[in-house]
């Protein structure tokens, strides 16, 4: 998947003969899964129609400071604040003057104006006006504003002539905006490994010993750690959740052991280890190879206790690397979510109570506790998975800047 999956976007077109451009880059928008609307000045429209435009991006076309003869206002504000990012491509040498002026005379200006999501401009003009002093002031300006520039490319003219000028390509322009937004992103680079779900101990070959972890909060941390940066490896037992973000490393495991052994091998690559699967404790010693059949009144397994992952990592993991563990309790929760805490060295651990109503597995919804290992306790409202895994990654991240 691509970052820009469930992104808004806006795109602003102009008055440019690249203007066919932005075609290509909408429909490179709408491909990676974004929400695309577009806002044409209006003298962009004798170079590409509005129909064009609404088609590839499947939303219609906004071009007026009003709509329906002047009766309705098109919202600016509303738009502006709508957007994950704001592409201006083309900008022509105009409309830069105007957004670095503040020369609010049309529909994309207002919008720009009130924009508080990232600003990309893609100038695209002759090459006298290019380099002309006041085009190059006006690009300064506009980063000065903090607005990110993407360079015109170098090449053949609507003029005839050869130079820089040229808007650069649609899939250039897709990369430099991933790129940017990516490198300030506050788990840019980190390395996270993630267990999610139940595993699954044999008793014989269509038998198991289970639990009910349905896996969707490990899930929820992994895209949320993944959409704010990380290279997420992701290794999950038997679940039928699906991943949105796939750049997440996903690994399919079934057992204890096989979580232990993949935990084990790939820890040392990553610097946060967030263990969130349910783990079995016990395993059967001797799974049968044959189906059991029901003979006796009762049927006794010898089970054996499974390898501790976490206590396995916490012996071996550097001071660099952050190690966070999840408890599940019925009663005592605070003193068994501590003891667990500081038995297994953990840096924190998120308690989840089986006594929260709309809590906890299965359900859509979960109520945590966060406990430090200097013993600093950090409580949450039930809130959905989503938003739980964003209060253990902001956590995270604010281990990281402290």
């Amino acid at each position: 998947m691509s970052f820009f999956r469930d992104k808004n976007v806006i795109v602003g077109v102009t008055a440019s003969i690249a203007a066919y451009k932005s075609t290509f880059l909408i429909r490179e928008f709408v491909k990676k899964g974004a929400n695309v609307w577009v806002i044409q000045t209006p003298e962009s429209q004798q170079f590409i129609t509005p129909l064009t435009l609404s088609t590839l991006s499947k939303n219609p076309v906004l071009i007026e400071i009003t709509k329906e003869n002047g009766n309705v206002w098109n919202n600016h504000v509303e738009i502006a604040l709508w957007a994950d990012l704001f592409i201006i491509a083309p900008a022509t040498a105009k409309t830069l003057s105007k957004m670095a002026n503040g020369r609010c005379d049309n529909l994309l200006i207002s919008t720009y104006l009130s924009a508080k999501c990232p600003v990309f401009f893609a100038p695209a003009m002759d090459l006298d006006m290019f380099k002309h002093q006041s085009t190059q002031e006006n690009i300064n300006k506009l980063e000065s504003y903090g607005n990110f520039y993407i360079p015109p490319g170098d090449g053949e003219l609507a003029s005839g002539l050869t130079g820089k000028g040229r808007m650069a390509e649609p899939d250039d322009i897709i990369t430099a905006i991933e790129k940017k937004i990516i490198d300030k992103l506050p788990l840019n680079n980190k390395n996270v490994l993630i267990t999610a779900g139940p595993t699954y101990e044999s008793i014989d070959p269509v038998r198991f010993i289970g639990n009910y972890s349905s896996g969707k909060m490990g899930f929820s941390i992994a895209e949320c750690a993944a959409n704010l940066g990380a290279n997420v490896t992701l290794i999950s037992g038997p679940t039928n959740q699906k991943l949105i973000n796939t750049n997440i490393n996903l690994i399919n495991v079934v057992s204890a052991k096989d979580m232990f052994d993949l935990c084990m091998e790939k820890f040392k690559q990553n610097e946060i280890l967030i263990m969130n699967a349910a783990v079995a404790d016990y395993t059967p010693k001797i799974p049968s190879k044959n189906k059991i059949k029901k003979k006796d009144q009762n049927l006794i397994l010898e089970l054996v206790k499974t390898k501790d992952i976490l206590e396995a990592l916490s012996q071996n993991k550097t001071s660099e690397q952050l190690l966070i563990g999840f408890a599940l309790e019925t009663n005592n929760e605070i003193d068994n979510a501590k003891e667990k805490l500081y038995r297994k060295k953990l840096d924190f651990i998120v308690l989840n109570s089986l006594n929260d109503k709309g809590a906890g597995f299965i359900n859509d919804n979960n109520k945590i506790t966060i406990i430090d290992k200097n013993n600093n306790i950090f409580k949450f409202d039930l809130k959905s998975k989503q938003k739980v895994a964003d209060d253990i990654i902001n956590h995270i991240i604010k281990y990281y800047n402290d």
